[in-house]
């Protein structure tokens, strides 16, 4: 649709990480080049195996217009809440997006202050391949930080659950603390 109104760098936005407990928030930025052929497979980051989503994301960095990443780490979303947080990651991948966007298309979420035109999508990783190309390059990248933590912090398994609640990493938590990469906010990271 907007690049029928004469859109030319249309980029999908969208964000990873919102819910965990640990790590990054992460979001992705993605303006398609439509005169390729999109990645197959390419769908909503959560409905792609993880190896199917590595190769989707090579892919689309290979053929993409233009892609960026912007983070926001977890003493930060503490400082300012992590709807902020991934606002401000979401506008970081925008200005770091080479050439630049001309018109949003952001998965569930306005953002003020950019003064370009945008349409939030409610599930819009689902229903637009730009925003699921920037959920699937947002979840790559955040997944690698993740497993990188883990070599850092083995206790916590963060290679596996990449930071996301489940009984092992509340178990972990428990047991050891939480570390400099625990949301300290959020329900569940302190007793």
């Amino acid at each position: 649709m907007a690049r029928s109104e004469g859109f030319l760098f249309v980029a999908g936005v969208d964000e990873v990480g919102r819910g965990c407990l640990a790590g990054p928030v992460v979001a992705g930025a993605c303006i398609l080049d439509l005169s390729k052929p999109l990645p197959k497979g390419l769908n909503d980051s959560k409905k792609v195996s993880p190896e199917k989503r590595e190769a989707i994301a090579e892919e689309l960095k290979a053929t993409a217009a233009a892609f960026a990443i912007g983070r926001v780490e977890a003493d930060e979303i503490d400082r300012i809440n992590i709807l902020e947080a991934t606002k401000k990651a979401m506008r970081a991948a925008i200005e770091a997006l080479s050439p630049a966007a001309d018109y949003l298309l952001i998965d569930a979420l306005e953002l003020k202050g950019i003064r370009l035109p945008q349409k939030a999508i409610i599930k819009g990783d689902a229903v637009s391949v730009s925003i699921a190309a920037a959920s699937i390059l947002a979840k790559t990248y955040r997944d690698a930080v993740m497993r990188e933590y883990h070599k850092e912090y083995p206790q916590y398994g963060f290679d596996g659950h990449k930071g996301y609640g489940c009984a092992s990493h509340f178990a972990a938590i428990r047991e050891h603390g939480p570390c400099p990469l625990h949301r300290m906010t959020f329900r569940g990271v302190l007793a």
